[in-house]
């Protein structure tokens, strides 16, 4: 009964990771994308001529820095896990260390 209980809650792990990096970071740069549409266009300029808000692209700025570092640090344990290394997160930044 134990390695039941042991899988369902590896399988629940998968699916939370999942869901997170598999629709969390394309949801984070969606929301990227939407906050740079906020903003004001001139009634004399064309349509398509768009003008930012500050405060959209600074919010922006954050949802695409979250996406790349999920995906830096998506690739780095991938990497580091091919050559033998193991990663910590002992704090803010990892640390690597030789398995």
């Amino acid at each position: 009964m134990n390695i039941i209980s042991l899988a369902l809650e590896g399988a629940l792990q998968v699916l939370i990771f999942g869901l997170i990096l598999g629709a969390g970071l394309p949801a984070v740069f969606a929301l990227g994308i939407r906050a740079l549409s906020f903003g004001t266009h001139d009634e004399d300029e064309a349509a398509n001529d768009h003008k930012p808000h500050p405060v959209a692209k600074v919010i922006a700025g954050f949802c695409f820095a979250v996406v790349i570092l999920g995906i830096v640090a998506g690739v780095g344990t991938i990497v580091a896990h091919g050559l033998g290394v193991s990663i910590g997160f002992d704090g803010i930044l990892p640390t690597f260390t030789a398995r």
